[in-house]
C-alpha cells in the first residue's frame, strides 16, 4: 500500500462515524428521491435547436476530452494515448511515457482534470490502471507546444483497487471541487467487500490536495462512479454511477455519507441486491434512479450560460448502453423536476462516454464505440 493510500485508510474511520449517522429520510439537505415515472420524458418545450460537429475522429475507445484556457483540446483513450486538437483545429499526438500502463475490460486510461492552476504550472492528472496491481492517479506537466506530457508525481494517489482478472468496474473520474479539491470517482473492482469497506479505495469519491497527494475518502458505498459534476454557483456536487440490472443513479454528494451498495454476499458479488440498501443505517437515496433497465449512464456536466437558453442549468449525463444524452433539470435542493433525451444526439452517435463544457462555452463529447470514435462539439444554434 502507498502512503497515501495509508494517510487515507488512517483518516476514513473517523470521517465516517461522523458523517453517517441519522436516517435517509431526515438527512439535511437530501433531496427525496425520485419516485414513480419521471416528470417528463420527452423533449423539453424549452429546447432549443442544436448543432453538432466532429472535432476528432479516428480515435479508439474515447474516454475523457479536456479544453485548456487557451481553447486546446486534449482527448486521451482507453488503450493509451493523448491527442490534443489545437485552437486552428489541428490535431497533435502527444507523447506521454505510458510503458506501465493497465488496459483490461473497463480499465486503462481514463479520467482527465487540468490543474486549476494550468496557465501558470501546465499540470493535468490522469486515473490510470497500472501494471502494478493499482489504479492511480498520476499527474503530468504539458509541454508549451503540447508534444508531450512529463510525469511530475507518480503518483499522486496511489493504492486504488484495481480488478486484475477482467478489468472490471475500475472507475475513473477526475473533478476539480470549487475549493480547489480533486475528487476521484472509483469504483468497486466486482468484489463485494469493497464499497463498505473504510479499509479499502474502491467504491468511494476521494478527495485529494492535488499539491501534496494528501487524500481521505470523502464518500462511500458506491458501485462504480463514471460522473462527477459540480453545480455551477453552488457547493453541489453530484455523482453519476452504473447499476448492476437496474437503477444506474445519479447521486448528490456529501460529506460522509453512504450511498448504500453493498453486494457482499458471504464471499461472492451479490448484485441482486438494491443500489442504495435501506438497511444500511443512513443510507442516501439517489436524486435520480434509472429503474429497469439501465441507460449505463456515464459522464456528465452542467451547461452554464445565457447561449444555452431554455437549456441552461441542465445536469447532462452521457449513456452508453442507451447511447445518447440523458437531461435533468433539478430544484435548488437537487430535486428531479424533468428529464428528458437530448434530440439531437439520440442514439445517433453511438455510445456517449464523457461530457464536458469547455472553457468556450460549448459542450464536449466522446463517443466510445470502440472504432472511429470522436470528439464532438455542441452549441446551440444562434
Amino acid at each position: 500500500m502507498t502512503a497515501t493510500a495509508r494517510r487515507l485508510v488512517a483518516g476514513a474511520a473517523v470521517l465516517l462515524l461522523a458523517g453517517c449517522t441519522g436516517s435517509a429520510g431526515d438527512a439535511a439537505g437530501d433531496p427525496p428521491a425520485r419516485a414513480g415515472p419521471p416528470p417528463s420524458t420527452g423533449s423539453s418545450a424549452a429546447a432549443p435547436p442544436l448543432d453538432v460537429a466532429v472535432v476528432v475522429d479516428g480515435l479508439e475507445n474515447a474516454w475523457d476530452v479536456v479544453q485548456a484556457p487557451d481553447g486546446t483540446l486534449l482527448v486521451d483513450e482507453r488503450a493509451g494515448g493523448f491527442t490534443a486538437v489545437l485552437p486552428d483545429g489541428s490535431r497533435r499526438e502527444v507523447t506521454a511515457d505510458l510503458d506501465d500502463l493497465f488496459v483490461d475490460g473497463e480499465t486503462g486510461l481514463m479520467g482527465l482534470a487540468f490543474g486549476p492552476a494550468f496557465d501558470a504550472d501546465r499540470r493535468l492528472h490522469s486515473c490510470q490502471g497500472d501494471v502494478s496491481g493499482a489504479i492511480q492517479v498520476v499527474t503530468w506537466t504539458v509541454a508549451p507546444d503540447w508534444s508531450t506530457l512529463t510525469r511530475v508525481a507518480d503518483p499522486l494517489v496511489g493504492g486504488l483497487p484495481l480488478n486484475e482478472v477482467s478489468g472490471r468496474h475500475g472507475g475513473c473520474r477526475l473533478e476539480f471541487a470549487p475549493d480547489g479539491a480533486l475528487l476521484v470517482g472509483t469504483g468497486d473492482t466486482a468484489d463485494g467487500g469493497v464499497p463498505q469497506d473504510t479499509g479499502s479505495l474502491g467504491g468511494k469519491v476521494l478527495r485529494v490536495d492535488a499539491g501534496t497527494g494528501e487524500a481521505r475518502i470523502w464518500t462511500l458505498g458506491h458501485r462504480n462512479v463514471q460522473g462527477l459534476a459540480v453545480r455551477p454557483g453552488t457547493g453541489q456536487v453530484y455523482a453519476v454511477e452504473h447499476g448492476p440490472d437496474r437503477d444506474d443513479e445519479v447521486n448528490l454528494l456529501r460529506e460522509g455519507a453512504n450511498y448504500g451498495w453493498d453486494p457482499d454476499g458471504e464471499g461472492r458479488y451479490d448484485e441482486s441486491v438494491p443500489m442504495t440498501d435501506p438497511g444500511i443505517p443512513g443510507a442516501v437515496p439517489a436524486v435520480w434512479s434509472s429503474g429497469e433497465p439501465t441507460l449505463a449512464t456515464s459522464g456528465a456536466t452542467f451547461l452554464d450560460g445565457p447561449q444555452w437558453g431554455g437549456y441552461d442549468g441542465l445536469l447532462l449525463i452521457g449513456l452508453l448502453k442507451a447511447q445518447g444524452v440523458l437531461a435533468l433539470r433539478l430544484d435548488d435542493a437537487g430535486a428531479v423536476v424533468e428529464e428528458f433525451r437530448v434530440p439531437e444526439l439520440d442514439g445517433s452517435h453511438g455510445r456517449i462516454r464523457s461530457l464536458r463544457q469547455g472553457v468556450d462555452g460549448a459542450l464536449y463529447a466522446t463517443t466510445d464505440n470502440g472504432a472511429d470514435d470522436r470528439v464532438l462539439r455542441i452549441t446551440a444554434r444562434r
